[in-house]
């Protein structure tokens, strides 16, 4: 017992024993700086330093940018960036795939690999007009007023208003005598009109050149993209002069007659009318002869 006390007045003594720390001129040995220190004190001074620049350190990590230049940190604008290029490939892949599925149905307007389906006259022209009857529109009072006011001015007016009504109208690309009609039975989405050499084809209706271009089967082909889901299409023809992207008129050249294509018979169109990727017969609509 008597051993551990006097050990324990041994390491004290160590501990708080004092130590001067002198700094001299080397070439005077003149004094410039002198510190009393102990044993106990350097511990607790290097554990201080210790604990601060620990605590500092992380400091530093978590709340500072230098976070990013110690490998295995992620970066935060890096990790935006991945989030949008994330948000922009997934518009992409949509884009795509609506773009693979346009592309497949003007591929099958080419082939005619497409199902048939019966379509009328009337229920074409129906789809094009508005139904009004479905909306149940209650005028407000500020709407009112400004009914009133107008039936008050158009009470003295010399002119009747005018109403207009969208009518469905296919202007006939070519005049001249049909060598083969529509008949879905042989696969054949068309109607053949026969025409001579270097005959204008024109645009049936307002529209956007889709396709305008060469096949080996049918020579050169041009598509048009019309309101109310509709396709119009114009084959073995001997030239074009509308490209795709184009906007065209109803009336307007879009492609000189010809007979190329390896599936020709002679100078002829062969004119498909398409209706939401179903065709039907194009002498519904349009009188060729």
């Amino acid at each position: 017992m008597a051993t551990k006390t006097k050990n324990k007045k041994r390491l004290a003594r160590k501990l708080l024993h004092k130590y001067r720390l002198v700094i001299l001129n080397e070439d005077t040995f003149e004094e410039r700086f002198a510190l009393k220190l102990t044993r106990l004190n350097v511990f607790v001074i290097v554990s201080l330093s210790a604990i601060l620049l620990v605590f500092g350190t992380i400091v530093l990590i978590a709340f500072t940018p230098l976070k990013e230049y110690i490998p295995g940190y992620s970066s935060t604008a890096l990790k935006k960036q991945a989030t949008e290029l994330n948000f922009k490939t997934d518009s992409l892949q949509m884009v795509i795939a609506m773009n693979e599925r346009y592309y497949e149905s003007i591929r099958k307007v080419l082939t005619g690999d497409v199902s048939t389906v019966d379509f009328n006259k009337d229920s074409i022209i129906n789809a094009a007009e508005l139904d009004a009857d479905g909306f149940i529109l209650d005028p407000s009072k500020e709407d009112s007023l400004l009914r009133e006011r107008v039936d008050k001015e158009d009470k003295y007016s010399l002119f009747e208003s005018a109403t207009t009504k969208v009518n469905f109208v296919l202007f006939p690309p070519v005049t001249g005598t049909i060598s083969e009609r529509y008949d879905p039975g042989k696969k054949h989405y068309a109607v053949d009109v026969v025409v001579a050499k270097d005959t204008p084809i024109k645009a049936v209706a307002d529209g956007t050149v889709i396709f305008s271009g060469w096949t080996s089967e049918t020579g050169y082909v041009i598509l048009l993209e019309h309101s109310e889901g509709l396709l119009s299409v114009y084959k073995h023809n001997s030239a074009l002069t509308q490209e795709q992207g184009d906007l065209v008129k109803a009336g307007e050249v879009i492609a000189i007659s010809g007979n190329t294509g390896e599936l020709t018979t002679g100078p002829h169109l062969h004119f498909e009318l398409w209706s939401n990727g179903y065709p039907v017969d194009p002498v519904t609509f349009i009188d060729f002869e």
